[in-house]
């Protein structure tokens, strides 16, 4: 699988280039499955994922003008039979997957059986602020918030070698500074980056480049 990791989505031209180039083929061409899960453990949940799944939020995935977009709930698969959605999610062109709390998705990737196809699966995958943290190996103490009832851990699924810390320096967020980060990439044992809104990180086949109309910092470990 082929990733595009970003803290805000498809926000300037540089990542909309660098999408095209994963797909392959023009947009209007591709079919799309977005999930909205991880926004549900946050307050407003409900109406944040309406947002995301109707194009209407300040973070670009669902609008872009997919051939085709279908809504893939990881709570609703296990109590259904694989056959039901396994073959949609092998033959779709990309999987869009929305912010929130990272803990969440993470959970629900695991239960739904989600996490163990993604490695193998030819999709490209679009992360959007918790939706790229999760297939980091660790998301740091900081971004602890949802936990499931055998405690809390920070560990997340380890598909790519580095932790992100999104939404650096965001107007909104005064505990997202760069000194903010330094402190929380010093208690990591992998690399990490921090990343702006206007940034993104792809990894094909291991390797690593940065996408960027903004600002980012890499640590080394």
């Amino acid at each position: 699988m082929k990733w595009l990791l970003t803290s805000a989505g498809i926000k300037n031209p540089s990542l909309r280039q660098a999408l095209l180039d994963l797909l392959g083929k023009p947009i209007e061409e591709c079919t799309a499955l977005c999930i909205p899960t991880a926004v549900y453990a946050m307050a407003g949940g409900p109406r944040y994922a309406w947002k995301f799944v109707n194009g209407k939020s300040s973070t670009p995935m669902c609008e872009l003008g997919w051939k085709s977009l279908g809504v893939l709930e990881l709570t609703a698969l296990p109590s259904i039979d694989s056959k039901l959605w396994v073959p949609l999610v092998q033959e779709t062109d990309v999987l869009l997957v929305n912010g929130g709390d990272p803990l969440y998705l993470h959970h629900w990737m695991r239960q739904s059986g989600l996490a163990e196809r993604l490695p193998t699966l030819p999709s490209v995958y679009v992360g959007l602020s918790a939706g790229s943290m999760v297939l980091t190996p660790r998301i740091g103490k900081e971004f602890v918030g949802w936990t499931p009832q055998s405690g809390a851990s920070d560990e997340t699924l380890g598909l790519v070698d580095f932790a992100i810390f999104p939404h650096l320096d965001h107007p909104d967020l005064p505990e997202n500074t760069m000194a903010d980060a330094e402190r929380w990439a010093a208690a990591l044992s992998v690399p990490a980056y921090a990343i702006d809104d206007q940034t993104g990180i792809q990894v094909v086949d291991g390797a690593v480049k940065v996408i960027s109309e903004g600002h980012w910092k890499r640590f080394e470990r």
